[in-house]
Order: C-alpha cells, then structure tokens, then sequence
C-alpha cells in the first residue's frame, strides 16, 4: 500500500492559522515561566537569603542570561539539522524541574541553578517558536508574525510578573507565587508534544520558490556573517544586546530599587509588570507597522524612547514618575524586539535563517549577563540611580549606531534596498 501524500505546503498567516495559533499559545506559556521571577526573586535575594552586594543578588541573572544565550544559538542550529519541534520539546523538559527549585531552595545556589534551567528552557523554547512561526507566514508578513508571537510572551510575561507580586503580598514570597508554573510548564510540554506540527518543511519550500540560488553556509560562516560580516545583521547585534541589558536591569535592580524608595510590595509589583505589560501590547500594532513603515528607523526610535524611559527613573519623581518611565520603556522596547527579529529574517534566506536568528539570540540574550556585570558593578560602587543612568547612556549610543549603520530590509518600505551589504574584513 503505497503511503498517503503529504498535504500541500501554503505559506501565509490565513493558510496557518490554527498552528499559528497554537504557537502563540505555547510561547505564552514560555513567558510565563520567566515572568514568575520578574518581582519575587530579586526580593528574594535580599528577603529570605540576606544578600545584599547587587553584583551576587544578580548572580541568578548572570547565570539565565550566559545560558540562555547559548540555548538560543545551539536551538538555531539544531532546528536547522534536526526540525524544530524535537528542540522545543526539549526546552520544556529542562524548564519543569524550575519552580520546584526555587520554592525548597535551602540557599541562592538552589536558585542560581534554576535560572540556569529556566535559561535552556527559554532559549530553546522562545528561539523554536520564533523561527516555526516564521517558516509558517513567508516573507510577506514577519514583521506581524514577530508581532504577535513577542505579545503574547511577553503580555505572559506581565500578567505572570503582577500575578507573583500580588500573591508574594498577600502568601509571602515563598512557596506560593510559584505553584502556577508547574501547572505552566506542564501545559507547555502537553501542547507542544500532542499538537504542535513541525514547520522545517515551510522553509524548505520557501528557499525553493525565492531563495533557489541562495548560497549555503556552514555553521561557522553564520556566525561571522551575522555577527560582523553584514552591518545590518551587526546592527540588529548590538542593538539586541543593548536592549536585554536594559530589560536585564529593570528585572534585577528596579524591584531592589522601588522598594528601597519606600514602594509597598503591591506597587512594586504593579511597576514591575506595567513595562513588560506595554512592551507586549505594543507589539501587537509595531511589528505589523514594521511591515509598512520599514524596520530601521523604528529601531532606532524605539532605543531613544527607551533610554527617556530610563531617564524618569535616575531623575526619581517618584511614584508617577516611575510609572511614566516603565510605560516609555515597554513602548520603546515594543519597537525594537519585533522588528528586529523581522529585520534579521529579512536578510537571512531559509537555507540559514534558523541559524542566523539564533546568534542573533546569542548576542541579544548575552545582554543579561552583560547587564548583570555593568549593574552591579556600577550600582555597588555609585549606587543604583548611576547603574541606571549608565544603562541609559548605552542604549541612546546604541541607537545612534542603527540609524549610522543599518540598511532598510522591509520588502514594502520605499527605503528597502534588496542588494547584500558586507562590512570590509577589517571590522
């Protein structure tokens, strides 16, 4: 008996909805599982472990962002070997033992090793669900599939972030703020496992039909290609890293921050959740406008938002001051995290667009680390309004540095300039 055909391969958002769907649920769930530490854990640290030098308080978040960067880079190349679904299916196995870890932790190593987990668990999990969605639109629409697939992680993100914080008021900080992600990662795995489809195929049709002369790369040419070799691709790298060091030091130093200030619990929590919370509605609109208006100056512009929003925080106005600077912070993130993945796809052609989005990852994701080192460095010496400002400097050069450098890669943008754009070898 000769086996059944496989069903036709469509590209686009309406052809793949229920799968797209899906996925947008999954990487819900994903955010989620970092957003239970978002307001706990660093008060945490200080609460129940008596720590108090910031450079070891943000010890958990060194070790989340080191590993989960190079989760991200080995999740690229490997859903380009192997097919994705095996890697997302992984990611969520390392994730599950996660809340167990923090909830009986008898010191902060306990806590340190899971972040070390929870980084596996977000680096192969998020980086699957980006490039699956991507195979499943085609090239028309990253930009809105990049959109809605950050919204959803990181709305997650801030509903779980304000969930913990309302119940560490109310329960304390331990255990209760963490029993909901058992339940999340459990609901993680059975999604991905029993409905999730393998999307490799949706690449390889796409590099038949518009990528067929596209040249093929090892593993070690991705890597320079994306890291240095092309200014746009280089571009999207600094400006990644610089833009999780920002988020690195709203999750590690601003909770510590706030409640030094004098913010009860509630509030801090409310802060802490209203910046992801912005960030992730606001992709919503930003990614499909990426589509329209082009990648590049929304880059740019969202990274001088950001740096204003961190602004409000080092002049210190207080309570509605915060607010303000949390709400610029998601806005100009919200420009930024989408388009930049849309911006990376755009230029890397199937055959290694999985890989290529991975290092991207690595340099975005090392943003963490490198944020946990320049914050509580600076933050133990001057104190954590100079870590702030510090970050804020950085973030405006980093914008400057995409209006100087990036090349427009929207197909649909009146800038977009369809010819590669290598750097000379002495970069």
């Amino acid at each position: 008996m000769n086996p059944l055909p496989s069903p036709p391969i469509h590209l686009g958002l309406r052809a793949n909805l229920r799968q797209f769907s899906l996925l947008v649920l999954v990487n819900a769930f994903v955010g989620s599982m970092v957003g239970l530490e978002r307001t706990v854990v660093p008060l945490l640290a200080e609460g129940e472990f008596g720590l108090v030098a910031r450079t070891v308080l943000l010890s958990f978040l060194l070790s989340f962002g080191l590993v989960k960067a190079l989760a991200n880079l080995f999740a690229g190349h490997l859903s380009d070997r192997w097919g994705r679904k095996p890697v997302l299916l992984a990611g969520w196995l390392f994730g599950l033992p996660v809340p167990l870890l923090i909830i009986f932790a008898p010191n902060w190593e306990w806590v340190v090793f899971a972040n070390v987990l929870l980084g596996v668990n977000q680096g192969l999990c998020w980086s699957t669900t980006v490039v699956m969605k991507i195979d499943l639109v085609g090239p028309r629409q990253r930009g809105l599939a990049m959109g809605l697939n950050e919204f959803s992680g990181y709305l997650a993100v801030s509903l779980a972030a304000f969930g913990t914080g309302y119940l560490a008021a109310i329960y304390g900080l331990r255990p209760a703020p963490f029993y909901p992600g058992l339940i999340l990662a459990l609901l993680g795995l059975s999604c991905s496992a029993l409905l999730v489809r393998e999307t490799r195929g949706y690449a390889r049709r796409e590099a038949q039909v518009g990528f067929p002369a596209a040249e093929r790369l090892s593993f070690s040419q991705v890597f320079r290609r994306t890291t240095y070799q092309d200014h746009t691709l280089f571009s999207a790298c600094q400006c990644g890293l610089v833009n999780n060091l920002n988020d690195g030091l709203a999750w590690g130093l601003l909770p510590v921050f706030l409640a030094g200030r004098g913010l009860p619990l509630a509030q801090v929590g409310l802060i802490a959740a209203l910046y992801p919370g912005v960030w992730g509605l606001g992709q919503l609109f930003t990614g499909a406008l990426s589509d329209r208006w082009g990648r590049k100056w929304m880059i740019a512009a969202g990274m001088w938002v950001q740096a204003a929003g961190l602004g409000l925080f080092v002049i210190d106005w207080g309570f509605g001051g915060w607010v303000a600077g949390a709400v610029l912070m998601g806005l100009g993130t919200a420009l930024v995290y989408p388009t930049l993945l849309a911006a990376v796809a755009d230029v890397a052609p199937p055959q290694w667009r999985a890989s290529a989005v991975g290092v991207y990852r690595l340099w975005r994701d090392s943003g963490y680390a490198f944020g946990a080192l320049l914050a509580g460095l600076v933050a133990d010496a001057f104190g954590v309004p100079a870590a702030i400002a510090a970050t804020g400097g950085l973030t405006l050069l980093s914008g400057l540095l995409v209006a100087g450098a990036m090349r427009e890669t929207a197909s649909r943008s009146p800038a977009f300039i369809p010819v590669p754009e290598l750097v000379s070898k002495s970069v």
